[in-house]
């Protein structure tokens, strides 16, 4: 059964990376394991099948959160010393907003699609 990920592209809160991201088939976890252990962690638990929203946070104190894009993990493979997720970009250029709950760092899940959240975050 597939599970369900809630990600960043905003690295250091200025660079946006989704455009890159997009264009290469692929999302990554600006954070080295030294950097951040919990966040590697979770990105570790991602495999080929599972569902991927990489979202935007807007603003401090905003209780939404905005979804960019979702698509479907293809594969996991190292490169250039960075875990990378392989994805099928589904669909780009949204701006769909949902209640933020608590997902303000860079990975988030997993999520069952049992949840009208989810469901909301990746319905297309």
């Amino acid at each position: 059964m597939s599970q369900y990920w809630v990600v960043g592209a905003m690295w250091k809160g200025q660079e946006d990376m989704l455009p890159s991201f997009l264009a290469g088939g692929y999302w990554y976890l600006g954070y080295t394991s030294e950097q951040d252990k919990g966040q590697n962690a979770l990105r570790d638990r991602m495999v080929g099948g599972d569902r991927i929203a990489v979202k935007r946070m807007l603003g401090q104190g905003a209780t939404k959160i905005e979804i960019r894009a979702i698509g479907v993990i293809k594969h996991v493979d190292v490169e250039d010393g960075y875990k990378r997720i392989y994805v099928n970009w589904v669909l780009s250029d949204l701006a769909r907003q949902v209640p933020a709950r608590g997902c303000f760092a860079s990975v988030h899940g997993p999520y069952s699609f049992d949840d009208d959240w989810t469901r909301t975050i990746f319905s297309l």
